[in-house]
């Protein structure tokens, strides 16, 4: 198959970064990367031009590395408590897993972290200290620590505090059955 040489304007997964000078067959760069402007051919004015774009690609680099630091930084101070429904024998019913670990720190730190970049072998099923790893970078992973809570933990917690105070109130169902009238 013939192959022809091409410059990359944007990461591209599997094959380069931006400013990247890679050798690719004819058709996926005239179908698929050249369309896209993923790409253009190499020129002589081009090659003129790619010290230009790698110069665009450090400092973007260099400021992503800046982001991922601050965030790391933010990461390793938050503390949060997740609350998982627990049986009378101390069997979870649920999981915490990586989407419920973004969600909470999107709405309770402000932190928008994408769900793929959390590294768990398996959801979290059981109480007590977690910690798991966030790739944020190639080169900056933070490590973000929790606690897992049972919800009968924090019901007897709450009974006891309220003690006898309250008495309890009947259930009323939603749906009532009328009355036949005869």
């Amino acid at each position: 198959m013939p192959t022809t040489e091409v410059i990359l304007t944007d990461n591209v997964p599997g094959l380069g970064a931006e400013a990247d000078v890679v050798k690719v067959r004819r058709g996926y760069a005239r179908n698929y990367l050249l369309p896209r402007g993923k790409a253009y051919e190499v020129t002589p004015a081009a090659l003129r031009q790619l010290d230009t774009l790698k110069k665009k690609r450090a400092e973007r680099e260099a400021h992503e590395l800046d982001e991922a630091e601050e965030l790391s930084r933010k990461i390793g101070k938050a503390r949060l408590t997740f609350t998982l429904a627990t049986g009378e024998s101390g069997k979870a019913f649920g999981s915490i897993t990586a989407q419920d670990i973004v969600t909470r720190m999107k709405n309770e730190l402000g932190l928008q972290i994408d769900r793929h970049k959390i590294v768990m072998e398996r959801p979290i099923k059981d109480t007590g200290e977690h910690q798991v790893a966030i790739k944020l970078h190639h080169d900056v992973t933070a490590q973000f620590t929790f606690d897992v809570k049972s919800a009968e933990e924090s019901r007897a917690r709450g009974a006891a505090e309220a003690g006898a105070e309250q008495p309890e109130k009947k259930h009323r169902s939603f749906f009532r059955r009328k009355k036949e009238t005869k």
